[in-house]
């Protein structure tokens, strides 16, 4: 089994210009979370990769994409009709292949010296079949990712088999149907929002796309009727997700890339100096100090 091909989703409504914003990577070298995202993509040795894009969006991602331009083929989602159908717009593209899917608001981190993508994608080519990434997340998260339920496979640390996936569950029916034995009390497999997918999920999700008690189906509700399909796992990669559409994402992904870079030491430095200032409390100033003392033309 092979991984050629890729698909990034960037359509959410709300959602379609966080790749466009600007970081700083380890290096130091400023780039936006398209080339990041990209990069990682490429990194696993992929060749082709599909970003699904709202209409209108496409000058803006082929200026936010830099060098990796050439790679990319955007496939355009004319209608909010939810993340399954993003996907699907992917379909001709990936044909019956099976490919590597990473989402447009994360950015990872890995652990080791291999990247989380490729991680993933060795996994998958080993075992053969559709692999979610996952990640140990803790209770007060399920709002915002997918929860899968399995159980280890034993001689593999981190692969598990799934035996159930909920999209955002509420606690209640995590803790009821979600438990995977092993992880800490409160804490479940969320996703990491990466995934290598076999052809059998275009038949899942066009299935979840003509069912009617899905509102607006996702890629967790696809991936629940993959469960029986075959063979589908979770990995536990050595690496961290940071997802740039929270309240403070794209600061906390910056922090974390920087502290694992080459201007860690500077980082540190300011950030010392930072919570200093607060301990002393010293004011911040307000919005109607900094209009008074530095004038209204900025």
């Amino acid at each position: 089994m092979q991984v050629l091909k890729a698909v990034i989703t960037a359509a959410a409504p709300n959602q379609n210009t966080l790749p466009l914003q600007r970081l700083v990577d380890r290096n130091g070298e400023e780039k936006t979370a398209l080339q990041l995202i990209v990069e990682e993509t490429l990194s696993a040795g992929v060749e082709e990769i599909g970003v699904v894009i709202q209409p209108g969006d496409e000058e803006n991602y082929r200026q936010a994409a830099g060098s990796s331009i050439g790679a990319l083929r955007f496939l355009h989602q004319d209608h909010p009709r939810g993340y399954a159908d993003a996907l699907l717009r992917a379909e001709s593209f990936c044909g019956d292949d099976p490919f590597l899917h990473l989402v447009g608001d994360h950015l990872y981190l890995s652990a080791s010296q291999t990247s989380c993508a490729s991680q993933l994608v060795a996994m998958a080519c080993q075992h053969e079949c559709s692999v979610s990434a996952v990640q140990s997340t803790r209770e007060h998260r399920l709002p915002y990712f997918g929860i899968v339920g399995g159980n280890s496979i034993p001689r593999h640390e981190g692969l598990y088999d799934v035996r159930s996936v909920v999209e955002k569950p509420t606690p209640t029916l995590a803790e009821q149907e979600l438990i995977t034995p092993g992880l800490r009390s409160g804490h479940y497999l969320g996703y990491f929002g990466m995934h290598v997918l076999t052809p059998a999920v275009i038949e899942c999700l066009h299935e979840v796309m003509n069912d009617p008690s899905h509102e607006r189906p996702s890629l967790s509700d696809a991936a629940a009727k993959l469960v029986s399909r075959g063979k589908y796992l979770a990995y536990q990669l050595h690496g961290e997700r940071y997802n740039i559409g929270y309240q403070y994402g794209v600061l906390i992904a910056q922090l974390a890339i920087g502290l694992s870079g080459r201007d860690r030491d500077y980082l540190l430095t300011e950030l010392v100096e930072l919570l200093a200032k607060r301990a002393e409390g010293n004011p911040i100033a307000t919005a109607e100090q900094s209009t008074s003392s530095e004038g209204v033309d900025r």
